[in-house]
């Protein structure tokens, strides 16, 4: 609901980039048999991003992705670290130039966590391949971190009160989803007895397939590391904005992008906070992933907003938007979602 002192969100569409999380690749196959679209534009970011993956030992994934029997999440994790990165990476940033192409062009970006990698190569603020180096390296700093990720079905304060409860001090809440669904992260251990803590309270847990933390203050080393890489990189002021989770405003000209993709390794990314500037009622909000997650979050936080998840939902056969349902001034047409 909006709070006092909101500001008036224009209605518009936004393209959404998710995180590391919510990357399902069986809904892939079919959405790229219904949407032409999406396929060409698979080959065509994957062309530009391929031969960057290359300097980091991933494997050509264009051709991977698009052939008839594509990979499983777990073959993605089982290659080189920095392999599932750069086909997430690839996959957004293809959804968003075939949803420009079928009609449904973004006024805005939102970006959670590792979403602001393709968020900012979509926005112009850096070229595919450079922004394929970054996921690249992400992938491999995250893996000098192990641990994990744990989806609670609570609110962010009753989560840290259980954590501190539990004594769980090594555990932080890394990523706040919406008012009921948060997101902690730790070392193997101490987020295992978090869990435990969880499940004795009554709350839900669901660990996520990711070895490894993020958004958690002890990665300070990997956080500078990765920040030094990106200012090695040439970098154009974004040309739509990006709205960051973890900045919680949106990057314009003069943000510091190097410094603020090092911050999404050890600062929490809040979703709640930053909708209430980029989703409004009558915003249509199209997410860029192969999931959906990040798609209900939205539809919880922001009544009214019409929300999409394309891949997913073209890998259930759904039918593409109705007219009352996109904005008068754009068709979508052919196969588009």
């Amino acid at each position: 609901m909006p709070r006092p002192g909101d500001a008036v969100v224009r209605p518009g569409t936004v393209h959404a980039f998710p995180g590391q999380g919510d990357f399902p690749l069986s809904p892939l196959p079919r959405a790229l048999v219904a949407v032409p679209e999406l396929r060409a534009a698979v080959a065509e970011v994957f062309r530009a991003a391929d031969p960057a993956g290359a300097e980091f030992g991933v494997r050509p994934l264009g051709p991977w992705l698009l052939a008839p029997a594509p990979p499983s999440g777990a073959a993605l994790a089982a290659e080189v670290p920095g392999t599932a990165q750069l086909a997430l990476f690839g996959l957004c940033l293809a959804a968003h130039r075939a949803l420009a192409r079928c009609g449904l062009p973004a006024d805005r970006l939102l970006a959670v966590s590792f979403g602001e990698i393709p968020a900012l190569t979509a926005a112009g603020a850096l070229a595919v391949p450079d922004g394929a180096r970054l996921a690249c390296r992400l992938g491999q700093l995250l893996h000098t971190a192990p641990g994990g990720l744990t989806v609670l079905r609570a609110s962010a304060p009753r989560v840290r009160a259980l954590l501190a409860r539990c004594g769980a001090r090594e555990v932080v809440v890394a990523c706040v989803n919406d008012a009921g669904e948060t997101v902690i992260s730790g070392p193997p251990a101490a987020l295992l007895d978090a869990e435990r803590a969880a499940g004795a309270a009554g709350v839900e847990a669901a660990r996520l397939r990711l070895p490894f933390r993020a958004h958690h203050p002890e990665l300070r080393e990997q956080a500078a590391a990765f920040e030094a890489f990106a200012r090695a990189l040439p970098w154009r002021p974004p040309r739509l904005p990006v709205h960051s989770a973890v900045a919680g405003r949106a990057y314009q000209t003069g943000s510091d992008l190097p410094r603020a993709l090092a911050d999404c390794l050890v600062r929490p990314a809040e979703l709640p906070p930053v909708l209430r500037q980029a989703v409004g009622p009558g915003t249509l909000v199209l997410e860029t992933g192969t999931g959906r997650a990040l798609s209900e979050s939205i539809r919880r936080t922001v009544p009214g907003a019409r929300i999409r998840a394309p891949i997913a939902d073209s890998a259930r056969g759904a039918a593409r938007p109705t007219d009352a349902s996109v904005p008068h001034t754009r068709t979508a047409r052919g196969g588009c979602p």
